[in-house]
C-alpha cells in the first residue's frame, strides 16, 4: 500500500544549501507534507481568503520590495498574522534577507527563516523537482532493479529462481545495479517511476551459497546506481510446457505499480538459458520501440506483403 510521506526541513536545508539566519529556532521534528510552494504576495497585502499555510513559503524579490515600500506600522499586521498562520518556513530568495520585523516575529512564532542566492523562478523549480521526489507515494516489492543500456529493469519472480544471478551477470557485463531483494518504488508524476535501495541494503547482492556480495566493493563505483526510472518488468517463472508463451510480441502486457502501467515480459526459466542476453535484448527492444521501430510489426508487415503478392 502506498504511503503519503513528509520530509524533515532539516534535510531540505542541506540538500539544498540553505543557510539558516534564525539557529537558534529548534527545526528538530519540523517537516514538509506537500511538494507544492507559495510566493506570499497577496498574503503580505492583507488577503488571507484561500491561503495554503502548509505549503513552504517562498519570498522573493517583488515580495521583498514591496515590504521595503510599506511602512512598520502598514506590514505589522499583516506580518503578525503572516507568522501566525503556522508556515513550516520561510525562504528568501535572490540574494534577499528578512527585515527586523520578520525576524521578531519569526522567533514568536518559532518559524525559521531561510535564505538563498539562487533565483526565485531557479529555486522553486529545484525545491519542487526535489520535493516531488521525496514526497511521492511509495511501495516496496521484492525484485531486482537494473540499469541495463539507460533502461530501468525491474526482474521480478519468485524466491530462489535466479534473479539475483542475472543482475550479477549483468553487473560483469558492465551494467549497473540499483538494488537486490527489494525495491523502493516511488511515483514521481503520472508517467515516472523511479526505483531505489533501502539504505540498510544498499549496493549488496544475496547469493544463495555464496552470501553477501558488495557490488561497489567487488566491481568499483562505475557498477552501481542510486536511483532509476522503471522503464520495463521481466517477470521470471518456471518452464511450463503446456503454457502457451508469446512469441512474436505484438500485443504489449503491462504490469501496474501504484496507478501507473509499465510493459511487462514473461520469461520462461530453463536450463542452458543466458538470462543477461535476453534482458540486455529484451532492454535494446525496447528502447528501439520507443524510437518508433517495433520489429514484431515489421515482420508482420512483411508476411502481410508476401501474402498479398501471391494473390
Amino acid at each position: 500500500m502506498a504511503n503519503v510521506q513528509s520530509v524533515e526541513l532539516t534535510k531540505m536545508v542541506e540538500k539544498l544549501k540553505l543557510k539558516n539566519v534564525t539557529p537558534d529556532i529548534d527545526m528538530t521534528g519540523m517537516e514538509l507534507t506537500t511538494p507544492e510552494v507559495n510566493r506570499p504576495a497577496l498574503q503580505l497585502t492583507g488577503y488571507f481568503d484561500h491561503f495554503s499555510s502548509e505549503r513552504l513559503q517562498i519570498v522573493g524579490y517583488v515580495e521583498y520590495t514591496y515590504l521595503q515600500s510599506r511602512t512598520k506600522e502598514e506590514k505589522y499586521p499583516i506580518y503578525e498574522r503572516f507568522f501566525s498562520s503556522n508556515i513550516p518556513c520561510i525562504v528568501y530568495t535572490s540574494q534577499t534577507a528578512p527585515e527586523e520585523e520578520a525576524l521578531e516575529l519569526a522567533h514568536k512564532y518559532q518559524v525559521p527563516l531561510l535564505t538563498t542566492e539562487v533565483q526565485t523562478s531557479n529555486f522553486m523549480a529545484e525545491v519542487i523537482r526535489w520535493m516531488n521526489v521525496q514526497l511521492a507515494p511509495r511501495i516496496s516489492i521484492h525484485g531486482v532493479l537494473v540499469d541495463v543500456y539507460g533502461e530501468g529493469v525491474l526482474i521480478m519472480g519468485e524466491s530462489g529462481i535466479g534473479k539475483s544471478e542475472a543482475a550479477l551477470e549483468l553487473i560483469k557485463r558492465g551494467h549497473r545495479l540499483v538494488t537486490d531483494d527489494v525495491v523502493e518504488i516511488h511515483k514521481v508524476s503520472d508517467d515516472t517511476l523511479i526505483g531505489r535501495s533501502p539504505e540498510i541494503t544498499k549496493h549488496f547482492i544475496e547469493l544463495r551459497g555464496i552470501g553477501i556480495v558488495d557490488v561497489k566493493t567487488l566491481f568499483g563505483v562505475e557498477c552501481v546506481k542510486e536511483t532509476q526510472s522503471i522503464d520495463m518488468v521481466i517477470k521470471l517463472e518456471e518452464w511450463d510446457k503446456d503454457k502457451d508463451y508469446d512469441r512474436l510480441g505484438l500485443e504489449e502486457e503491462y504490469t501496474e505499480f501504484l496507478g501507473n502501467k509499465v510493459v511487462c515480459h514473461s520469461l520462461p526459466i530453463r536450463p542452458g538459458r543466458n538470462l543477461a542476453i535476453i534482458v540486455e535484448s529484451a532492454a535494446v527492444n525496447h528502447r528501439q520501440k520507443k524510437m518508433g521501430y517495433n520489429a514484431a510489426q515489421e515482420l508482420y508487415r512483411r508476411v502481410q506483403e508476401n501474402i498479398a503478392k501471391k494473390h
